[in-house]
């Protein structure tokens, strides 16, 4: 790739704040930043990086006023982050081949259907009576369990496992060795102290433009549906139990865990190593902090919680405050 400022202002709908000829070939952090190499500065901590970098062009936003001498050609944005993540977008899209392909050894079942310039890797399985989208690549060592429904322009990346029944929507991303649909935890405890499994016949329904990372677990629904909504971000390594539901665009960092049967509401923040309870409702733009323990029900949108058991965070911070100095 190599674009001038000028190209990339009209890509990002920005304006060129120095040389606008000045040319990159490829992207670093601004601490690190070299003749050729394009940044972005939108961390205010970092702003010491901006008079100091090598970089070629630096993507800033509008309201940015210099406090030094910057060096690097500036262009201006409504938002440098948005801006940075719509110009990797683009920049991988540039790259993308969409063609037809089939792998090596893959097997894909005769009543399948699979849409114009589906990309199928090596030793890749589709079963029965699947639907794939237009342009979805699909890569090495997928299985595509029957009767599952993949849309367009999604991404399954190697190792993924989705099994029979699976519904997926347009623009989804499913990292290496995640599994979408199998049997959530459920078991019936016997007088005899044993255990008795219980069979699972539901399935996963995902919406679109999710993304879902590398080796996170979907259980299916005992009957009905898991539901994970359109826009929603989940991070490696999460549990999703049967029948949970989440609302659009939420996102959740890694070692998340939600047992079966909660509902999460829409536009909610779930930080790392955050336990959800069973069969809880967690209203919308819920905020909730890393290793927090959530086990009651979040009724009023927009609250912040933090600790264990999960409490309001500026609660949370006062008891902090008396652990500390009943701890010295």
């Amino acid at each position: 790739m190599e674009f001038t400022a000028k190209e990339l202002a009209r890509i990002l709908n920005g304006t060129v704040d120095g040389d606008a000829e000045v040319k990159i070939d490829s992207f670093a952090k601004i601490e690190n930043g070299k003749p050729g190499k394009l940044s972005f500065f939108a961390n205010p901590k970092y702003e010491q990086f901006v008079y100091t970098s090598e970089a070629s062009i630096i993507l800033v936003n509008k309201d940015f006023v210099p406090r030094g001498t910057v060096k690097p050609t500036m262009i201006r944005v409504d938002d440098a982050y948005t801006a940075v993540a719509e110009l990797l977008r683009y920049v991988k899209n540039m790259n993308s081949q969409y063609k037809r392909h089939r792998g090596l050894l893959c097997r894909i079942a005769f009543s399948a259907k699979l849409g114009r310039k589906v990309y199928v890797g090596s030793f890749t399985s589709i079963g029965k009576h699947c639907i794939i989208g237009d342009r979805t690549k699909i890569f090495e060592n997928v299985y595509i369990g029957e009767n599952t429904r993949i849309g367009k322009d999604c991404i399954i990346y190697p190792g993924v496992r989705i099994y029979p029944g699976m519904v997926i929507g347009d623009n989804v991303i499913l990292h290496a060795n995640c599994v979408i649909g199998s049997d959530g935890f459920g078991n019936a405890p016997q007088d005899d102290g044993s255990w008795k499994k219980i069979e699972h016949l539901g399935n996963v329904i995902i919406g679109d433009r999710v993304e879902i990372g590398a080796n996170t677990t979907v259980d299916r629904a005992e009957m009905e549906s898991t539901i994970i909504g359109n826009g929603v971000k989940i991070d490696n390594l999460c549990q999703i139990a049967h029948n949970v539901q989440i609302g659009d665009n939420t996102v959740m960092a890694a070692l998340v865990g939600i047992a079966g049967s909660t509902k999460i509401g829409r536009n909610c923040i779930i930080a790392g190593q955050v336990g959800i309870a069973g069969h809880l409702t967690i209203a919308d733009n819920t905020t909730i902090g890393a290793q927090a323990g959530v086990i009651g029900n979040v009724r009023k949108s927009g609250e912040k919680l933090l600790g264990m058991p999960a409490i309001d965070i500026n609660n949370y911070m006062r008891s902090y405050a008396v652990f500390r100095r009943n701890g010295k």
